[in-house]
């Protein structure tokens, strides 16, 4: 999933789930009879390694664990792990995200309770509203849940072990899932709340460097980002890359953190591979 850009603004797609919602945030609006579960933007040739969507859902998601790079290397698999995070962007009371496990948890009794439907009571279920923010690296259990909207920045891979699904009649992956889920505890460190204005620096590293922006970048932003080609996601209108203006709802490449342009304080995610 890589695409050539003839400007900043990346191309969008909308995908059509049947978990999806048929009343989204604005500024999205699902087309008439669809319930629209993803909005990712196609990656640029210069940054392949990362993708952004946004995801709404009406219904949890399955429960699911992704490889980390160097377990993709080791099965011979050609492609890169995933390692993710989600800002949560607005919230149905009583929605929650499920990372991890409540208590340490073993291989067998993850597998057993995955084909029984038991891991949904031993997983730690958040309850969240906009704002809050959480990094999942490879190898945690996750699943979201329903009446959740949020923005993801991933690495850009399709790697899915799926571990229930809540008896729909979908393809699950036990053996791949149990030789990489860690039946652990999430680390709380891991999750933060994400202040109404500010700079905010959510992510240094492994992988990727994501910092939420409310005006002209700090020069701890510019001297980590330079001339190094990163994303741009417009949380407000005010945001241009290039000179181009970006809409809340799209996301643009820019070449360097000096060709990002914000007026009025208006708030964006920016991010670079590292």
């Amino acid at each position: 999933m890589s695409g050539e850009l003839s400007g900043p603004v990346l191309p969008t797609r909308s995908v059509a789930k049947p978990w999806g919602k048929d009343a989204l945030p604005a500024p999205f609006v699902a087309p008439p009879g669809e319930r629209i579960g993803e909005v990712w933007f196609e990656p640029p040739a210069a940054l392949p390694e990362l993708l952004v969507k946004y995801i709404f859902t009406s219904e949890a998601l399955s429960v699911q664990v992704h490889p980390s790079d160097a377990q993709t290397r080791a099965q011979g698999l050609g492609r890169q792990g995933k390692e993710e995070c989600w800002l949560v962007i607005d919230a149905e009371p009583g929605a929650v995200l499920g990372i991890g496990f409540t208590q340490s948890i073993g291989a067998e009794a993850m597998r057993a309770a995955a084909i029984d439907g038991s891991i949904e009571q031993l997983m730690m279920w958040h309850p969240v509203q906009a704002g809050d923010f959480f990094y999942i690296p490879a190898n945690t259990v996750h699943a979201i849940g329903a009446g959740v909207s949020l923005i993801e920045v991933q690495q850009n891979s399709d790697i899915t072990y799926r571990l229930y699904d809540y008896g729909r009649p979908r393809e699950l992956h036990l053996e791949e899932g149990m030789a990489v889920a860690k039946g652990e505890p999430y680390p709380e460190r891991l999750h933060t709340v994400v202040p109404d204005r500010g700079e905010v620096t959510l992510v240094d590293g492994p992988l990727f460097r994501l910092d939420r922006i409310d005006g002209p970048p700090s020069e701890d932003a510019v001297a980590h980002y330079g001339s190094a080609p990163l994303l741009v996601i417009p949380r407000e209108e005010g945001i241009s890359v290039a000179g181009i203006p970006l809409a809340v709802g799209e996301c643009g490449l820019a070449r360097g953190i000096d060709e990002v342009a914000i007026t009025g304080g208006a708030r964006a995610l920016i991010v670079r591979p590292l």
